[in-house]
């Protein structure tokens, strides 16, 4: 699946796309999801409940919102990819973090979690067509194209890993 171009997804994805490598997108994902399983099964309780300032995300809520914002991303694809046109709202990811109780959850739950959605992502992006991954909708008041979305997704995650690294100082 190739680099979308700028104009098949709102410009504040762009900074997380640009973060991704070129080369073979389902590749990044696969490796992404062995990383994150590997960096999950290393943390302690305490680094998963570490916020490096008040008011901000725990570890293992960071985490969590990468599962809730991929499923997010993937359903809008899935509707993109499908034909549909019914435009789709945003989220409010802070608002999702606070209601879903991500810090009081063993991380070894969410890090399943993280692997189940993933893996369930590969699925579906492995069996579009050029067509499909061509396709676009509107979310959030912005144009979306599916290929565009599942690069959102690789960029997001590599996003919140240098935050995890630079802010939290969690390495991995």
């Amino acid at each position: 699946m190739r680099r979308p171009e700028p104009s098949e997804i709102a410009s504040y994805f762009h900074g997380y796309i640009s973060l991704v490598p070129d080369g073979d997108l389902l590749a990044t994902l696969r490796r992404q999801r062995d990383e994150s399983a590997a960096l999950l099964a290393k943390l302690s309780p305490q680094q998963a409940a570490h916020r490096y300032a008040e008011g901000k995300w725990t570890v293992a809520e960071v985490f969590g919102h990468l599962a809730d914002s991929e499923r997010v991303m993937v359903y809008r694809a899935l509707r993109f990819a499908r034909g549909d046109q019914t435009q789709l709202p945003g989220f409010d990811e802070n608002a999702w973090v606070a209601g879903a109780n991500f810090a009081r959850r063993p991380l070894a739950d969410i890090a399943g979690e993280l692997r189940s959605v993933r893996d369930a992502t590969l699925s579906f992006f492995a069996g579009l067509d050029e067509a499909a991954a061509a396709r676009r909708g509107t979310a959030n008041q912005n144009p979306m194209s599916v290929r565009g979305l599942a690069w959102v997704i690789a960029g997001h995650e590599l996003h919140h890993r240098k935050v995890l690294r630079e802010r939290y100082g969690i390495a991995g």
